[in-house]
Parts: C-alpha cells; sequence; structure tokens
C-alpha cells in the first residue's frame, strides 16, 4: 500500500456533479477515494461544500482555477479555497491567445509568479497543470521547460499530467525527477493503444505504472490524482474501474 492518497478529478464525472453536485462526491467517496480535486464548485458555498466533504470523509486535494479567474478575483479565490481548507490551487490549462510566442511564456511566468505569491502568502501553494502543448519548443527547448525555469520553484509547483506528457511522445516518469523539487500532485491519466490514443480508465491502458509511482515517492508527491478527460463507460464507471485497479496495483 502506498502512503500516497488517491483523490479523483472532478472533471472525470462533469456530468454527473453537473445534475447533483453532492450525490456525484457522494459516489465518489463510496468507490473509497481520499478526496477530490475540483474543477468547478456549482454555485455551491464554500462552507456548504466543505460541511458536505466533512460528512462524507472527503479532503480535497486541489482545486483548478482558469486563469481569467485568477488575474480578476484572486483574492476571492484565495478565500473560498482557504473555508476548504485546501492546500493547492491549480492552473489547469493556458487560453491558446496566451502562448504563442516565448515572450508570451516569458509574460505568463510573471504573472505566474506573482499570482503563485499572493497564494503563498495566504499559506497555500499554486501549481501548474500540464497538456501536450507546453512541449512545443521555443528557441531549443519545451515551453515547460521555460516555465519552470522562469518560475519561482517555490511559488509555482508542478501538478505533472503523465497522459499529456507521454501523449508529447516524452517520459512521464523522466518528468517526474527533473522536477522532484517542485513536484506535489500528479495525475494518473492512462491511454488506449492505437493512432487515436484516447482515454483510458488507470490500469486498462498502455502506460507503464511502476516507474511513475517510484518517481512520484522519490519526490514526496502529496497525492495521486486519477483523471479521464473523456470516457467510453459512463464516467462514474470508468472512476471506480481506475480506483479498482490502483488497489489491485497496491496503491490503495
Amino acid at each position: 500500500m502506498s502512503d500516497i492518497p488517491i483523490a479523483l478529478q472532478m472533471y472525470t464525472v462533469r456530468d454527473v456533479a453537473a445534475k447533483d453536485f453532492i450525490g456525484a462526491l457522494r459516489q465518489v467517496a463510496e468507490i473509497g477515494y481520499a478526496g477530490v480535486e475540483l474543477a468547478g464548485t456549482f454555485g455551491l458555498p464554500a462552507t456548504e461544500l466543505k460541511a458536505a466533504l466533512d460528512d462524507l470523509g472527503l479532503k480535497v486535494a486541489g482545486s483548478h482555477v482558469a486563469l481569467a479567474e485568477l488575474e480578476s478575483n484572486l483574492p476571492d479565490v484565495i478565500e473560498y479555497n482557504r473555508v476548504l481548507n485546501n492546500p493547492y490551487i491549480v492552473l489547469p490549462a493556458i487560453p491558446q491567445e496566451r502562448r504563442q510566442t516565448l515572450d508570451d511564456w516569458r509574460g505568463l511566468a510573471t504573472v505566474l509568479n506573482r499570482i503563485g505569491r499572493e497564494i503563498k502568502l495566504a499559506g497555500m501553494q499554486f501549481c501548474y497543470h500540464n497538456h501536450a502543448v507546453e512541449f512545443e519548443i521555443f528557441d531549443g527547448k519545451f515551453a515547460l521547460e521555460w516555465l519552470y525555469e522562469l518560475t519561482d520553484p517555490d511559488l509555482v509547483k508542478a501538478e505533472i499530467d503523465t497522459y499529456w506528457v507521454q501523449y508529447a511522445g516524452q517520459d512521464p516518469a523522466e518528468y517526474l525527477r527533473k522536477y522532484a523539487d517542485r513536484m506535489a500532485l500528479v495525475h494518473l491519466k492512462d491511454m488506449e493503444p492505437g493512432e487515436e490514443r484516447f482515454f483510458a480508465e488507470v490500469g486498462e491502458g498502455v502506460m507503464n505504472w511502476e516507474p511513475v509511482f517510484r518517481a512520484s515517492e522519490e519526490a514526496g508527491v502529496q497525492w495521486y490524482i486519477v483523471e479521464q478527460d473523456r470516457c467510453r463507460r459512463p464516467s462514474m464507471e470508468s472512476a471506480r474501474i481506475s480506483f479498482e485497479n490502483l488497489k489491485r496495483m497496491g496503491r490503495v
């Protein structure tokens, strides 16, 4: 059994959550997940959400918050997540128009340092979640390398998404080791074989998990977070399969 707890990124079951957010959280808890990473809160006040999570025995592993919200409404974002006792506020993606050139990435790094500083002062940690677009090359280096080179490792931690690293033709475990000093959260996401490279339940695809687990443990990762962007099965069934497979792998 791993010492790293497992959460579900609620984006995985967004169709269920949109109809009944608390009911979706209840199902996640019943599967056995220790926590959730939020992807929106469906208008629920922080105090009500905190009470529901406590009642279900779920912790908040992190919360994905759009860049526009972080730039325009950071004090409210911080206060909401403070009430939830959430340690990690995560930027999930960069708008396309903000990542066209190396100068764009330089400007973005300045913005992320500023946001990270405010979050750090509030007693929480800011993280960056990658996709595959960060593996576009600018002046001989991947954008992801520029981003982490230009940001303060104390202010901007990493949430490595294993699927997207592999999708970009890179080794997820290598990136976990490379950024071990800023590794906080890891997205466990599997990939079907074949040209489409469609999303799969963890343990049902082609990803080589043992090196990922070893590198995560060596880096002191705080949470494993299961995410599946799209599911061929009902989303909650996919979430259950991933959890049961991780249990069979000795991670629960």
